[in-house]
């Protein structure tokens, strides 16, 4: 039995804002082990908690969100390797990430990077496929320790997929013995805006290859469902919990809270609920069913895609972001109501994770901030980051002559020019950044 093979039992994610929380639930037996944003841990320097849980023996997982091994760009040796350096900084059994892309453009397509800022969904087709294996393995020959890869939610569907979530997670597994870490909250999600059954994605997975599984909360607005990570776990998401449980023993189970966290009562008593659900699944536990996907198909050989493959997702991702992030027109066969709710949460959560980095800009526009920051990030794609996303915000405002208050004005000028090292951008500066915008989205 590998490192990666030992049971977890019950987690939750660890957050600098509920950091004393977190430990004392470890002190207290409440919770077994913590999962760690990886992009947020320092190898180097470990915050004091993490350093201090691990100096108890508690389990540390760093779980990365910036990967992107679902895009159509082979994975970025750098990212690997700052992936690698967390799980050794952390002494991890494994390492997880998703099964998403987060940014296109570039080289495959000769046209500007762009970045989502958010996991977005893959294609469920044999291409798209062949694409994430290639990169899956690359991913794996890179780290120190086993992969495990999450399902995501997801707000809307692709045109012309050819396999439902369960049959491409098998076939995934079976290419390339990767583990699974099955987040039931995006079953539900998927279930509210894609229709897709959860019970139907659970038959299908080969439910041995799963390493741990993640469990929120989220809130449903206008027949949407929107995973949140920032509201209590709902009965629907236990009731998926449930029947996972009772198909098969999961070697960890994890709460993820991000944002709005409650008192240090109220997390403990979601993690023990999902302790409890846990526990009642497993003495309902029956025999699990044969997949559905037939026999196992051979594992290709690295670079075994077909010819062509990595382009042809690469401009068809590369359109979809454009739509999303720069104004580029929808393309065709999505769903253009939801493509529209998928960009105002984009730009709903650029605006949020500015606020926490540049918390100073929220303060000098008061009220004003979020919807000047809407406005701003619609079709603006980031384009290097929050903290540059910020400045060019500031930048956008004052070559504006906002905000409208002269003090408030005079204010973020001294914000912008402190981190900016330079002078406020005047008439000639405006008018290059206008015409270098409108040919960005022109190229897009």
């Amino acid at each position: 039995m590998t490192a990666a093979d030992r049971a977890l039992g019950v987690g939750i994610g660890w957050r600098p804002e509920i950091a004393e929380a977190v430990e004392a639930l470890a002190a207290a037996g409440g919770v077994d082990w913590v999962e760690a944003v990886a992009e947020n841990v320092c190898p180097g320097h470990l915050h004091p908690s993490l350093a201090r849980l691990r100096e108890r023996g508690v389990t540390v997982v760093p779980h990365g969100v910036s990967l992107g091994l679902g895009g159509a760009d082979r994975p970025d040796p750098g990212k690997l390797a700052d992936l690698a350096a967390r799980a050794e900084a952390l002494g991890a059994p494994l390492v997880t990430e998703h099964i998403a892309f987060v940014r296109a453009g570039g080289p495959l397509t000769a046209s500007p990077r762009l970045e989502a800022g958010h996991l977005l969904p893959v294609p469920r087709t044999r291409e798209a496929l062949d694409v994430l294996c290639e990169n899956v393995r690359i991913a794996q020959d890179a780290l120190p320790v086993p992969l495990a890869l999450e399902n995501i939610a997801a707000l809307f569907s692709w045109p012309g997929e050819e396999m439902s979530e369960g049959r491409f997670l098998a076939e995934l597994v079976e290419r390339t013995g990767v583990r699974l870490l099955i987040d039931v909250a995006n079953l539900h999600t998927n279930h509210v805006n894609r229709g897709e059954d959860p019970a139907k994605a659970l038959a299908e997975l080969p439910v041995e290859a799963i390493a741990y599984v993640h469990v929120a909360g989220g809130i449903e607005r206008d027949g949407v469902w929107h995973d949140t990570h920032a509201h209590p776990v709902p009965r629907a998401v236990l009731d998926v919990l449930a029947d996972l449980a009772s198909r098969v023993s999961p070697p960890g189970v994890l709460l993820e809270r991000d944002d709005d966290f409650p008192p240090p009562g109220e997390l403990a008593s979601e993690v023990a609920v999902i302790r409890e659900t846990v526990t009642a699944g497993a003495g309902a536990r029956h025999r699990t069913p044969p997949s559905e996907g037939g026999a196992a198909r051979p594992r290709p050989e690295p670079g075994a895609a077909q010819s062509g493959a990595r382009e042809r997702l690469a401009l068809a991702q590369t359109a979809l972001l454009a739509g999303l992030v720069a104004g580029a027109p929808v393309p065709h066969g999505f769903d253009a109501a939801r493509l529209r709710v998928q960009s105002r949460a984009l730009a709903a959560k650029r605006a949020g994770v500015v606020a926490k980095v540049a918390p100073e800009l929220p303060e000098i526009l008061g009220d004003g901030y979020r919807p000047a920051f809407t406005g701003y990030a619609s079709g603006r794609p980031m384009r290097d980051g929050y903290r540059r996303d910020a400045l060019d915000f500031a930048e956008h405002l004052l070559s504006r002559d906002l905000p409208a208050d002269r003090a408030a004005r005079r204010e973020l000028t001294d914000w912008w020019r402190e981190r900016a090292g330079v002078r406020p951008p005047g008439r000639t500066a405006r008018l290059l950044r206008a015409a270098r915008t409108a040919w960005t989205g022109a190229r897009a």
